[in-house]
């Protein structure tokens, strides 16, 4: 298979136009700019490193939209009124809905430009709280709808074990749990046989938070657990959640793993939203990375990271979309952006000595940063030996057709929306509204199918 399309991003720059052969695997042959032989799919367009999402719920794709009725009383909603929701939603989910409500939603992370998701998986059990047959059963189901839309999955199946700092889990958390240790490493396990069955699957090592895990019982995994696999964690996501965690160790959350924990480079701090400069300049000395969520951060009023500050210490970052408010990468882009800006009065966010073309070095980053948290360490956008994972923007758009290749990247990550996104080139193959539409129909028939027996939107 030859893949022509207007222009190809590389580290260095554009290749236009650009030849891109792939074997049966979708895996890069040659890349040029010029070919003698017959080329399969000519696409006007220009071809970005894929999206990648390194952080989702897929379930809660089904409730995207439904908080924002508040109540009338006195009291605000804030994150915490929303979990109870979200926690209703998780309890009544069925593995069949499951697996059309996330085929549903990696089809339109397809649309959106995203080629890889890491799903932080944590409803394991029944309704009743009981593991399935197959331990892994809920995770099977996200593995089934990547694989059906073709998008890469790393499914970081999560340990859950308490309700808070020192507390025992709520009813509404039934579904989560797993007791110790022991208990999470079998459903790593079984996690790892359900991904052996879709060749762009893999793990990753997952503790939902330092109020969601005992904080020693988390030291002991990060220590001693599986040292070859990322590692996520949500962590100081919330003002409580730093005083809670002042309150029952002594220590703000980021303070503590950063003592106890002996992070490198395969940690992936999810938010990490309220932190002190001791706890902004140790991540980034540490060389983790932070998954940062804008659009969902924002809906749940989190509150703002100190993006600026972590840059200057050499902090990385990637992108997630989390709850799923939000599911256009560039749209991420921008509100994290744009917060800054908007706190600090410059417009210099995404900006290096080495960069300062600010949509290059936001693509730079979250492509980097969110491969390694898919456990792909690949630093070239396109390469030869590597799956052909491309995001595509319409070439005739009209101020991508008036841009040169100079003003191109910020013009894409500033200016387009999914109005000017034609599709993706997932591990080698093409999917777009037009390739796939009598499969985005059906996907598309399953979906609404599933809310309305949920009922949740009515």
């Amino acid at each position: 298979m030859i893949y022509k399309v207007k222009g190809l991003l590389q580290n260095s720059g554009w290749i236009s136009p650009a030849y891109i052969s792939v074997d049966n695997h979708g895996k890069i042959i040659s890349i040029s700019n010029s070919s003698t032989e017959k080329v399969d799919q000519d696409l006007n367009c220009y071809a970005i490193p894929g999206f990648q999402n390194a952080h989702s719920h897929a379930f809660q794709y089904a409730m995207a939209g439904l908080a924002e009725r508040h109540s009338t009383s006195q009291t605000p909603d804030d994150f915490w009124s929303w979990r109870e929701a979200m926690y209703k939603l998780a309890l009544s989910i069925d593995p069949d809905q499951m697996e059309y409500i996330a085929t549903m939603l990696y089809a339109e992370m397809m649309r959106h430009g995203y080629t890889h998701v890491a799903e932080f998986h944590y409803v394991h059990h029944d309704k009743n709280g009981k593991p399935y047959g197959q331990l892994a059963e809920m995770g099977s189901r996200l593995v089934s709808a990547a694989k059906s839309v073709g998008i890469g999955i790393t499914l970081v199946p999560i340990f859950y074990q308490k309700g808070g700092f020192g507390k025992d889990p709520q009813e509404g958390q039934k579904r989560f749990i797993s007791r110790d240790a022991d208990s999470y490493y079998k459903l790593l396990e079984a996690s790892q046989k359900m991904c052996a069955d879709y060749s762009n699957a893999n793990v990753a090592l997952g503790i939902h938070s330092m109020r969601g895990v005992e904080p020693q019982v988390i030291k002991e995994i990060a220590l001693n657990g599986p040292k070859d696999l990322p590692f996520h964690i949500h962590i100081s996501e919330q003002l409580k959640e730093v005083s809670d965690s002042i309150s029952y160790l002594g220590k703000r959350p980021v303070e503590w793993m950063l003592e106890n924990c002996q992070m490198d480079s395969r940690f992936h701090l999810v938010h990490a939203t309220h932190l002190n400069e001791a706890e902004i300049k140790g991540i980034a000395k540490s060389g983790a990375h932070v998954v940062l969520c804008p659009s969902t951060e924002g809906n749940l009023g989190d509150g703002i990271f100190p993006l600026i500050e972590f840059q200057k210490a050499g902090g990385k970052w990637s992108i997630g979309t989390d709850s799923h408010v939000g599911l256009n990468p560039l749209e991420e882009l921008r509100i994290l952006d744009y917060g800054q800006r908007l706190t600090t009065h410059k417009r210099t966010s995404f900006y290096s000595t080495a960069e300062g073309d600010g949509g290059k070095f936001a693509i730079d980053m979250i492509t980097k940063s969110g491969r390694k948290a898919m456990h792909n360490f690949s630093e070239n956008y396109f390469d030869v030996g590597d799956y052909f994972n491309a995001a595509l923007i319409n070439a005739d758009a009209p101020l991508i057709a008036a841009s040169g290749l100079e003003s191109l990247t910020s013009t894409i990550v500033y200016s387009t929306d999914v109005s000017m996104q034609c599709g993706v080139i997932s591990h080698g193959k093409l999917f777009s509204e037009k390739n796939n539409e009598a499969q985005i129909q059906k996907i598309k028939a399953d979906f609404v199918s599933t809310l309305k027996l949920l009922a949740n939107r009515s």
